[in-house]
């Protein structure tokens, strides 16, 4: 209900009562994958801090923690020095406080001695600390971690742009293992301390191993299937290695027939699409003709690009190199409905029949 600037260059957008306590159950959701809420006497428990904040009053706040805590110790935050001069409201500014307090609530009520978060957070778990030591008289501890950061240097988080989300509805986890899998040497060789549990020197190893032969990308491949098992099963984990396999190394278009639909356009995701006609197929058309004429010119403009391209071993339909500009369009339909086709090495196109 009130926003955190930390790591913000503008102000939060205010969200509606329905949609915070629906965000509330997906978080809940997402760190059952992770943590145990049904486990007994050492369960995870979730708490709100709307319910103490709800019947604290503005003056009461005002006396109970705003007296405890300069404007110079805010102000010297980094999270509000860096948006003073583009503009802080005194909603944002007040956050810093309200974070603090729940730590002091959370230390008298369920003994919390300890909070973590991401380096971003460290100015407001440090002012909990200080309320917990002048309120209370008790000590308590920040804990932050590095941020992981996207190729830009930006922070992942809820409200930005090209995020990696735990929802396979959001992101799936074919997606979620290739955005481990296609990060840089240097990234791997961060993420990997940060997340992967095993020991330092099994670590030391994989690097010695991936600078010996980097193209092979141990670093990632191991980081990869650790992430995406632990997050999403070892059976996600195997399915995504092996369309991967299918979809880009050496197999054959029988290969292709294991790959499910959901399978098939989460891989290819934002590539051209050309529906055409399913009574097309039963004609005898050779393959210039399909992917130039039948295909509405999305995959060549002319009978005579595509007959270059295909003498000079260029295009493959359904994993299938083409050899012959006159041979017959005579592939199986994957899942009954699609082709898949590859113009040189990157460029991929679907084709539906409907």
């Amino acid at each position: 209900m009130v926003g955190d600037p930390s790591g913000k260059s503008a102000e939060r957008q205010l969200l509606t009562e329905e949609v915070l306590r629906h965000n509330e159950s997906c978080i809940k959701q997402q760190l059952s994958y992770f943590l145990d809420f049904d486990s007994g006497k050492n369960a995870a428990v979730m708490v709100n801090n709307y319910q103490w904040f709800k019947d604290l009053g503005f003056i009461e706040f005002l006396r109970e923690v705003g007296k405890h805590i300069t404007v110079n110790y805010m102000t010297a935050k980094d999270s509000v020095k860096s948006r003073l001069e583009s503009g802080l409201s005194f909603t944002e500014f007040s956050y810093q406080l309200m974070q603090g307090y729940d730590f002091y609530w959370l230390y008298q009520k369920k003994g919390i001695k300890l909070q973590m978060g991401g380096s971003d957070q460290w100015g407001n778990i440090v002012t909990g600390t200080e309320i917990i030591r002048r309120k209370a008289g008790g000590e308590a501890f920040a804990l932050t971690t590095p941020l992981v950061t996207k190729a830009d240097g930006s922070k992942f988080g809820k409200s930005e742009q090209g995020n990696v989300w735990l929802d396979p509805k959001i992101t799936s986890p074919y997606q979620f293992y290739q955005f481990w899998l296609n990060c840089a040497d240097d990234d791997a060789q961060r993420l990997i301390r940060i997340f992967s549990t095993k020991e330092q020197e099994q670590i030391e190893t994989l690097e010695k191993e991936h600078l010996k032969n980097p193209h092979n990308r141990i670093l990632q491949k191991d980081l990869a299937k650790e992430i995406t098992t632990r997050v999403h099963s070892i059976d996600e984990y195997q399915r995504a290695v092996k369309a991967s396999q299918i979809l880009f190394g050496k197999s054959t278009e029988q290969d292709l027939q294991q790959i499910d639909e959901e399978m098939l356009l989460t891989v290819f995701e934002g590539v051209p699409q050309v529906v055409i006609s399913r009574s097309i197929l039963d004609q005898e058309t050779d393959v210039t003709d399909f992917l130039s004429e039948i295909t509405k010119g999305c995959i060549f403009k002319s009978k005579g690009e595509a007959r270059r391209m295909i003498s000079g071993g260029g295009v493959s339909i359904n994993k299938s190199r083409l050899s012959d500009s006159s041979q017959t369009m005579d592939f199986e339909l994957i899942n009954d409905k699609y082709f898949l086709v590859q113009k040189g090495k990157k460029n991929y196109y679907l084709v539906k029949a409907e």
